[in-house]
């Protein structure tokens, strides 16, 4: 059961406050950064070290947001210098072909830039103070278990997607040990990187509404924290503020299907409020009806010898899949429900629990009855797999040759892989519609002026369950978070020459 922010809920667009009813202002910036997880942050750090002067304002008493529970991998290629250093040979060319590939709606010009600047990206989250370990690992998983600098986080291996783009691993991780938590380090970074260029968080501070003239521009917002408020005037706006997954009436109004019944991988903050601020000066919205949702199978990547079948007994996913693509295929099924069959041959438990083991029988055809299938379905989808198998074939799905294995050596177990059994976890990918410089853009696809979007408020790059690849949210914000913050202070210079 989601639980979310209270006093946050509510998808009301707040009205905007024009200029001229402002009595007076705090302060006066060029650049002001409205939330500092790492997208936030690092718009910031690089607004400021281009000498725009810099405010960060941030409803938490902390940094870091959503993004600090992050395991931390960055999606990032072409060539970077992990990537050489473990022998794995990419280019721009082809993580542009895969990223197209998993994305419903692409932008090209927009993921043109983020695949050949990949390598210069790496280099300034490097230059931030930390090193990725020149180390892969080679195993499936959900994320490397120590600190191994690289692994597949995608589908790059899966069928379709390696005849669209010559596979390579992207996922790099900061080197923290453990699942979760590794990207507060880069957010502890940004944050001592801004204090070295002077420039000021504001804590326990949040943004209520935008300050508009008489022109439409964005030029301010009012503030609040508890006790006090006021207006801050600035150049340009940047929102950094984080999605709408803690948002009871956005879920239920934009993503049904996982309204009630996912655990979410948010924080208290993703309520909404700067995907909503951005409405109220008419900014376009997309992909919002799009979540990530997963419920992973492994590790141990044993068990996807098995076999995945939908209420009909029918298999509908290669099973190596990564695990939010087995994920977003199981919402599609009927009922949104699935099961795992394995042998016991193969049968393994999750190193992670979060789908449910139901039970085991002697025979296919007591597992069919128990779990409701029609008579003989499952008993041929698994009798034609196992007979592919055995000749290291799976014409249907392509799953790859390694995770080719016959499930017949009795009794068999199933694992209930279906929303409401399994414990689903979710965030929303849908925000702001954006340019190349991270501008927001209104319906007729022109920019907003004076307002920025990027993290999870803005539109997610890669926005298909089926395709997406871990580290696609930290890579991309964090990305256009500079280049936002590159135009802002740009914006800001030549302002100051007129």
């Amino acid at each position: 059961m989601i639980v979310y922010a209270v006093g946050m809920a509510g998808s009301e667009i707040p009205e905007t406050i024009a200029l001229d009813a402002v009595e007076g202002f705090s302060d006066d910036v060029d650049v002001l950064v409205v939330g500092c997880g790492v997208a936030g942050g690092s718009a910031a750090v690089e607004a400021a070290a281009a000498g725009a002067s810099v405010l960060v304002l941030e409803r938490a008493a902390a940094a870091g947001g959503t993004s600090c529970m992050a395991g931390g991998h960055f999606y990032l290629g072409g060539g970077t210098a992990v990537q050489q250093a473990t022998g794995h040979d990419d280019s721009p060319e082809e993580m542009e072909k895969y990223l197209t590939a998993v994305s419903r709606e692409s932008e090209p010009v927009k993921i043109h830039a983020y695949c050949v600047d990949s390598v210069d990206h790496f280099n300034w989250l490097e230059g931030l103070g930390f090193s990725f370990e020149r180390s892969f690992y080679p195993e499936k998983a959900v994320i490397q278990p120590q600190t191994q600098g690289l692994m597949y986080t995608g589908n790059e291996k899966v069928w379709p997607f390696p005849d669209i783009a010559k596979p390579a691993p992207r996922g790099h991780k900061v080197p923290v040990p453990g699942d979760t938590g590794g990207a507060s380090m880069v957010v502890d970074l940004l944050v001592k990187r801004l204090a070295e260029l002077g420039a000021e968080i504001r804590y326990e501070t949040g943004a209520r509404h935008l300050v508009v003239d008489d022109s439409g521009r964005v030029v301010g917002v009012q503030w609040r924290r508890p006790g006090v408020e006021g207006f801050i005037k600035a150049k340009s706006v940047i929102i950094a503020a984080g999605g709408f997954v803690m948002n009871e009436e956005m879920v239920g109004r934009y993503v049904p299907h996982v309204a009630e019944k996912p655990f979410t991988l948010g924080s208290t903050y993703d309520d909404g409020l700067g995907i909503r601020l951005g409405e109220s000066v008419g900014a376009a919205l997309k992909h919002m009806d799009q979540a990530f949702v997963t419920a992973p199978i492994y590790p141990p990547s044993v068990l996807l010898t098995g076999i995945v079948v939908n209420k009909n007994g029918d298999r509908f996913v290669a099973e190596d899949s990564y695990h939010s693509r087995t994920s977003a295929f199981v919402m599609d099924q009927p009922d949104s429900a699935a099961y795992l069959i394995v042998d016991e041959a193969h049968m393994r438990r999750p190193e992670v629990p979060l789908i449910k083991f139901i039970d085991g029988w002697e025979s296919v055809a007591e597992m069919e009855a128990d779990l409701g299938i029609p008579t003989g379905r499952l008993q041929k989808t698994l009798a034609d797999y196992n007979e592919n198998a055995a000749r290291g074939e799976d014409p249907d799905f392509h799953k790859a040759p390694e995770f080719l294995a016959p499930q017949d050596h009795g009794p068999w177990a199933a694992f209930d892989l279906s929303l409401g059994k399994a414990m689903y976890s979710c965030f929303t990918m849908g925000g702001m519609a954006t340019s190349v410089d991270a501008e927001v853009l209104d319906e007729a696809g022109d920019p907003i002026p004076g307002l920025y979007a990027a993290g999870a408020c803005a539109a997610n790059l890669a926005q298909d369950g089926k395709g997406y690849a871990s580290g696609t949210q930290l890579g991309e914000g964090s990305y256009f978070g500079r280049r936002a913050g590159r135009h802002a202070a740009r914006r800001a210079a030549l302002a100051d020459m007129v």
